[in-house]
Formats: C-alpha cells, structure tokens, sequence
C-alpha cells in the first residue's frame, strides 16, 4: 500500500512541474535581465484587452473538460473494479475463512496488514499508535519503532477512516484494506490519463495512456513477491526526488525554463524534508540524503552567481563554473553531513551496488541472496517482448527519440547564441522547445537507465512509458517535428499531422481492444484456485497448541505469515531495510545449511527462540538457477565449496541440518524435539534442558 502511495507522489509532484510550465508557456519572457522591468511594462501598455469568448466557444470547451475528466475518472473506477475483480477470481478471497484470506498476505505484505489489525484492535488510537512506536512484542529481544522503520503511516490512516466512517458495522476490516489499496490504484491511473492528456491537449491521449498500463500491468503475484524489493529502495523517497532534481536541474543549465521557477521547486523539495524529518521521528536519513545536498548546493550556487549578459562567451563559462561548483558542492556537502550527524543509512545498499555493478566480489550470504532476487536482476526478454506486442515499446522509442533530439536541436540553438521563439506554433515543429516535454524526456531517460539494471524499477519506469508514449503519438505537435525534418512537400505537413494525431491512436486502440480485451475477459472469468492446506494446518496449530508467549524461529517469509494469522512472536522479519534484521535472517537460514546441531542450537537460544520450523520448500529446493538456492550461498558464506560434479562439500565434516533433524537420532534429539509435521512444515521445540543420548 506504501509502494501505491509514494507512486501517486511522483505522479503528482510531475504534474505540479508540468501545471508550471504550461503556465509559463503562456506568457512572454523577457530577452534579457537587464531590461526586464521594461519589457514587462511595455508588454502590459502594448497587449490589448482580450475580447470574451463567445458562448459556443466556452460551451465547446466545458464540454471538453466535463469529457475528458469523466473519462478519466471512469477509467480509474474501472482499473480498480477490474484488480478487486481479479483479485475474488485468483484467491476465491470472499470464499474464504478469515485465516485463509490472511494467508494470501506474503512477505512484508502481512506485516503491514497485521499492524493494521493491530489498531483496529487497541483501546484507543494513541494507544496503538504507542504500541506501534514501542513495539516489543514482534521480534525477539527487540524493541522496534513499527510507524518510522516500516513507514506505516498508511495503516494509521486506514485504521481511523474504517472506525471513523463506521465501516466496522458494514465491512470486514480486510475489505476495507484491500479496497483502499485498489482506490489507490485507481487515483493512480486516473493521474496518468491527466497528465498525459494535459501533455497531449486531447483526452484521446489519456486513454491511450491507460489501456496500455492496463494491458503491460504486472502480474499480481509478483508485484507481492516484488513488494520487499521496493520497500527496501522505495521507503526513502528522497531517492526517486533527487532524480527528480536533477531533471530539473539540467533543464535550469541549459536555460529551458526560468530559474526562479526551478528554485521554487527546490524550496518545496527542503520543507518537505525537513517536515519529514520531524513527522518520522527525527529520521537522520533525510538529513543525509543525496536530495537535501543536491538543493542546498542549488541555493547556494544561485546566490554565488554573477550576472553576466547573456548569450555570451563570459557566460557560458559562468555555466560550466555553476555546474562544476553543483556538483563539488554536493558532494561534499553530503561527506560533510554524514560526519556530523548520527544516521543509520543502509550501508548494505551501497556494497549491494558495489556487487551488482561488478565493483567487487563477496560471499556474503545476504548480498548474494539479494542479487539472486529477480526484482533486483536486469529485466528479462519476456519482459520487453511484452511490451513490444502491446506496440508500447516501440512507439515510446519513436516518441522518445523524435522528442529527444528536437531537445538537442534547442539546446544546440541556444548554445550557439540563437534566442528561442516565445510563442511556438504548431508549423514551427518544434516540440522540444516545451519545457515540460523536456523535463519528461530528462527523467525517463533516467528512470529507465535505471530499470535496465535493476527490474524492480520498471514499476516506476513503465506508467511514464504509457504517458509518454500515448501523449507523442496524440500529439499533432510530434509529428509535425518529424515532417519538418523529413522535409514533406506531397501533402501539407500541418493537415497530414492533425489527421495523425487522431487516426494513428485511433488504430492503436482498436487492434489493442480486439486482441488484449478477450484476454482480460477471460482473467475475470476464470476462476483459479488458491490451495495451501499445509499453512492453515500449521497456523491452526500454532493457535491452539503453542503457548502464547512463545517465540517461533524459521524462514522470514514464514515469520512474517505467523506474525499476521497468530500474533506470536518470531525471531525475524522479511523486511530488508535494517541490518539488524538482514543479519538476523542470515543466522536462522544456517538451520538450512552444513552446521553442526550444536551451532544451530546456540544461534537460536541466543534469539530466544522456544519453536523452529523447517520448511520443505527450502531445506529440498531445485531449480534451474541452482547458484541462487538459499542451501547454495549458505555453503559459500560459511566456506563448504560445492563439487559440481559430485555434488558434495570439501570443508564440511555436517550433513545439512534440515536433513539430518528429521532423522531423529543423537545429537540432534539431545537439542529438538519433532513436535508437529505435516507436507510441508516441519515443528521442533527446542529443548530448555538438553538430554543427551547415545
């Protein structure tokens, strides 16, 4: 839900940008600083009083509005009718008892769900809100901030609308959840068709925009499965901003827009900050933050700058100082912030990246398991063949490039001394010439260098994929660009480019309707099945056998299951944003590794665990990518080198732990005690006094 909020964010701060400069399109800007005032004076004596519209006039464009936003309103209720539909269809959810619909709830997903559940539950909403930022009832040995470290200001908010409203008296709680969750969903693609239409000037463009998100979304399972992965990169936001920044930033160096708009900007990016700073309980990390170093850099070299005139060899060389001195300062404006003020930045994102760009090699077991993830790979061919047989893939390539270097046209312009037109028609052709296409094709570019490296980034890149590409192909202004390149003289370039914009989207959705609509009609009315008998059993068991205050140790995938359909406490979590934790997780995954029972008996006695459950799943994994089982980087951390061809271990004198427990014989029964089975789980209780056996 986190992940959905923080999408609307950018969506939103994008459309701010773009609200800006079609705002300052609008008007005229001044040649130079220096006669500023003067020509604004002599713009408001020499511009007439414009005439009013006549009634025809003003009822053709209501109506184009009143159309456009009921489409785009529509089209966001539809999105979310559609997830809530397949969602019934996938898991039967409504079907289904209360502990089997919490099942569905993976990962860090049943985290978040289960502090909901939390606050419905407590007296009061300051009490839960206490309980959460005191948290010592979920992990072992651990007292947790829940609402700074896991961001759950989401849940707060969902918890006082259900019992606001009084939903309690109408709707289950986890209805109500999930359909905040699908709204979200809604409002977000209802925010594409808005800036893609307003992009485009016709609302054509907007649904164009969504039927192509609509039909390259992502697989429900894995956006859940995925779900850790954003958390893990997403939960500070000040990330995605800083590209946002420098967006902005590079459309300032090369004087595509007007400074003091831009710095505007920069000023709504450090209040922000800083109110985020006090409302997450003093969160160090956004002192620290790459977006805070980038501004304040900003706002220093603005008042360091000299004026010179423009258009002159002093002032190209004034540029290139600014921008040398941005990105010095920025740097060590961020050393300098690191040093001075106590932060808990994750270090192990950076040797993450160290490892994924080749920097260095390591057998660390969590690095290594992290970059087995799929999310955190480059994408696969399955993923861009998807989006070529949409036809999105290759239209945003035209849209970019025609875009892209109509851009490169501007700025070699302005480079070489030649003032830009302060009123752009549609014969110019010149579409880079628009500061919001500019600052669009800037941060897509980044975004996607981005995706190509790492897949889980295409949940960001993707939608602006969708925009960008439907708000070229609507726009008469692209392609009257490419004609004036191509020099056509057959037909008139201005005709054959309105006919275009309308007949080349027109097509488009017609052949997407007739071969993705019967595919999405068959998703509603297939009716899957969603079968995991063997958890129901075990979280069952757990709630009428277990003690209440015992604490359960295993895989933090399972934990975090247990913690939402039981309320016990477990000894890890699958969240991946504090290192605490990612150690945690590495020392109980060594119950699937070559260790001696003794060993595994220490680590899980030093974390107060009285349960271990052994999974199946893990402890026999197969699968093509065998260097990514988690037996497998157990074996390289811990130094067992793997023989490819006998398929044994050099240094280890152990059989697997998750093997030789269920055999039952000394030392292994000295320590645990086989307590409950079934398929796929296996129930050891770990034994306070040991016993040992011969």
């Amino acid at each position: 839900m986190t992940v959905k909020i923080c999408m609307l964010h950018i969506i939103w701060e994008n459309a701010k940008v773009l609200w800006s400069a079609i705002e300052l399109r609008q008007r005229k800007k001044p040649k130079s600083s220096e006669n500023k005032e003067s020509a604004k004076e002599e713009k408001i004596s020499e511009t007439p009083v414009p005439e009013r519209a006549p009634k025809h006039v003003l009822f053709q464009r209501f109506a184009k509005i009143f159309i456009g936003c009921l489409a785009a309103v529509t089209s966001g209720m539809m999105y979310a009718l559609y997830l809530s539909a397949y969602h019934e269809r996938k898991f039967w959810f409504s079907n289904r008892q209360e502990l089997e619909r919490e099942i569905t709830f993976q990962g860090d997903s049943a985290i978040y769900y289960s502090y909901y559940k939390d606050m419905l539950k407590a007296p009061s909403f300051e009490r839960g809100v206490y309980e959460l930022t005191h948290n010592n009832n979920t992990v072992s040995l651990k007292t947790i901030n829940a609402v700074q470290q896991m961001s759950l200001y989401p849940e707060l908010i969902a918890s006082v609308l259900y019992q606001a409203t009084g939903s309690n008296e109408i709707i289950e709680p986890v209805y109500f959840y999930i359909g905040i969750v699908f709204g979200l969903q809604g409002i977000y693609v209802a925010a594409l068709f808005v800036t893609s239409w307003l992009m485009s000037g016709t609302w054509l463009a907007g649904m164009l925009t969504v039927s192509w998100f609509i039909i390259n979304r992502f697989c429900y399972l894995l956006m859940s499965a995925s779900t850790y992965t954003f958390m893990m990169m997403w939960e500070y936001s000040h990330y995605l901003l800083f590209l946002q920044a420098i967006s902005l930033f590079l459309l300032d160096s090369f004087s595509l827009e007007r400074s003091d708009k831009v710095h505007e900007v920069y000023k709504i990016y450090i209040f922000s900050l800083f109110l985020g700073y006090l409302l997450q309980f003093e969160n160090s990390a956004l002192l620290v933050s790459p977006l805070l170093s980038l501004v304040v850099a900003l706002m220093l070299v603005k008042c360091l700058q000299l004026n010179a005139k423009k258009e002159t060899l002093v002032a190209k060389i004034m540029k290139v100082i600014n921008f040398y001195l941005v990105c010095t300062l920025t740097v060590t404006l961020n050393i300098v912030m690191k040093i001075f003020v106590p932060h808990e930045e994750n270090g192990h994102m950076l040797k993450f990246l160290e490892v994924k760009f080749g920097l260095k090699m390591t057998k660390n077991f969590t690095l290594n398991w992290l970059l087995c993830q799929k999310s955190l790979q480059a994408p696969s061919q399955e993923f861009f063949l998807r989006l070529t047989q949409s036809s999105l893939l290759p239209f945003y390539i035209l849209v970019l490039i025609i875009c892209f270097l109509s851009m490169m046209q501007v700025i070699f312009r302005r480079n070489n001394g030649k003032s830009l037109k302060e009123t752009v028609t549609l014969e110019d052709g010149r579409i880079g010439e628009r500061p919001e296409i500019i600052y669009h094709v800037i941060h897509t570019i980044l975004l996607g260098s981005l995706a190509m490296v790492i897949e889980g980034l295409k949940y960001l890149w993707t939608p602006y994929v969708c925009m960008l590409a439907a708000s070229g192909v609507c726009s008469s202004e692209l392609w009257m660009t490419l004609f004036k390149w191509l020099r056509l003289r057959t037909i008139h370039p201005v005709l054959l480019a309105l006919i275009l914009s309308m007949a080349v989207p027109t097509i488009i959705g017609l052949s997407l309707w007739k071969e993705f609509f019967p595919r999405l009609m068959t998703e509603l009315t297939e009716l899957q099945e969603f079968y995991d008998p063997d958890t129901v059993e075990l979280m069952t068991w757990i709630k009428r056998q277990a003690p209440v205050a015992a604490v359960f140790a295993g895989s933090p995938q399972l934990m975090g299951v247990i913690k939402l359909c039981t309320g016990w406490m477990v000894t890890s979590l699958p969240l991946y944003n504090d290192e605490d934790l990612l150690k945690r997780n590495e020392n109980i995954y060594q119950i699937y590794s070559k260790r001696s029972a003794e060993d595994v008996y220490k680590i899980l006695t030093s974390y107060k665990a009285n349960y271990l459950i052994v999974e199946d799943a893990i402890c026999n994994e197969v699968g093509t990518m065998r260097g990514c089982r988690v037996k497998d980087l157990l074996d390289i951390a811990n130094g067992h080198v793997v023989y490819e061809e006998s398929d044994r271990l050099t240094y280890s004198k152990y059989g697997r732990f998750c093997h030789e427990v269920k055999i039952n014989y000394s030392p292994y029964v000295n320590y645990f005690t086989r307590v409950y089975w079934n398929r796929s789980y296996f129930v050891y209780k770990i034994n306070t006094v040991i016993s040992f056996q011969s």
